[in-house]
């Protein structure tokens, strides 16, 4: 699933590409995509005529902006955009297509078809689901150390389910809550009410570094991962963790293992995360 490099990289790449468009029609393919209310047909009435002035994200969700609409995507696991000439053979698996006035397309394709589509007037969109729990923006100014201390520092639960919560903070999955579990050198079963002053400290610096890094980057191009102009990301290039299991650590060469915790497939030094504070590292 995108996290949130890789949706900020879709908003910017499509924010270039749609911004100012003005849609004639909408085609609505695959019904499911649109979340209720409104009807799928609803839907694509209501949207023609509406100009896109901008594309925004909140979390993993992408806000399309029009003047008077705003229109919420999740790409869940495989979902991508592109802009296409109108003329342009359809692909397979393309669900919902906003028709321009110019002779483009902005065409959404899904072969999982888990994504989703809400539609709501410009400014209910924060206020309701599924925008309305999300917790902070780990790259936005409002996303301080004591803010992060604020949310999980008192809880006794394993630190990486904790992370991946978008309740808590918004944008973090599975590799960059991996990634920076190993930087700040924590493992992910250790609870936040067991972390020290200089581990906060560490695993801010590392999610805050790790998803910069990411976002330059163009995100991670793990399994089908594209940009809106079908470019692939670059940072898994740089992951040092996360789909290495039994390759060495890049720190102290012991081999990186791969467990499950909380569900979720989990990479981790045993030398550079210890377990707890005794140093015990888990075993395989």
């Amino acid at each position: 699933m995108p996290e949130l490099p890789e949706v900020e990289t879709v908003r910017r790449t499509l924010n270039e590409l749609v911004a100012g468009k003005r849609i004639q029609s909408v085609t609505v393919r695959l019904p499911r995509i649109i979340q209720l209310p409104p009807e799928p047909e609803q839907f694509a009435d209501a949207l023609v005529g509406y100009t896109i002035e901008t594309v925004e994200r909140r979390g993993k969700f992408l806000r399309i902006i029009m003047d008077g609409l705003v229109l919420v995507s999740h790409l869940r696991m495989e979902g991508r955009y592109g802009v296409f000439p109108s003329d342009e053979p359809i692909e397979l698996h393309t669900h919902v297509i906003f028709h321009f006035d110019d002779g483009t397309d902005l065409r959404y394709k899904d072969v999982r078809q888990f994504g989703t589509m809400h539609l709501f007037k410009k400014g209910e969109e924060l206020t309701l689901p599924p925008l309305n729990k999300l917790g902070i923006e780990p790259l936005e100014p409002s996303f301080t150390l004591a803010a992060l201390k604020d949310k999980l520092e008192k809880r006794s639960t394993r630190i990486k389910p904790l992370l991946l919560n978008q309740e808590h903070i918004v944008g973090l999955g599975n590799i960059y809550v991996d990634e920076s579990l190993f930087q700040a050198r924590i493992h992910p079963e250790r609870t936040p009410d067991t972390l020290k002053s200089a581990e906060w400290k560490r695993l801010y610096e590392a999610i805050r570094s790790t998803l910069s890094q990411a976002v330059e980057a163009g995100g991670s191009s793990i399994k089908s991962y594209v940009n809106g102009q079908g470019e692939m990301g670059m940072f898994q290039q740089q992951l040092l963790v996360y789909g290495k299991k039994d390759e060495p650590c890049p720190v102290c060469a012991r081999p990186i293992e791969k467990f499950t915790v909380g569900g979720r497939g989990t990479h981790i030094c045993a030398k550079c995360q210890p377990i707890g504070a005794s140093g015990q590292a888990r075993t395989k």
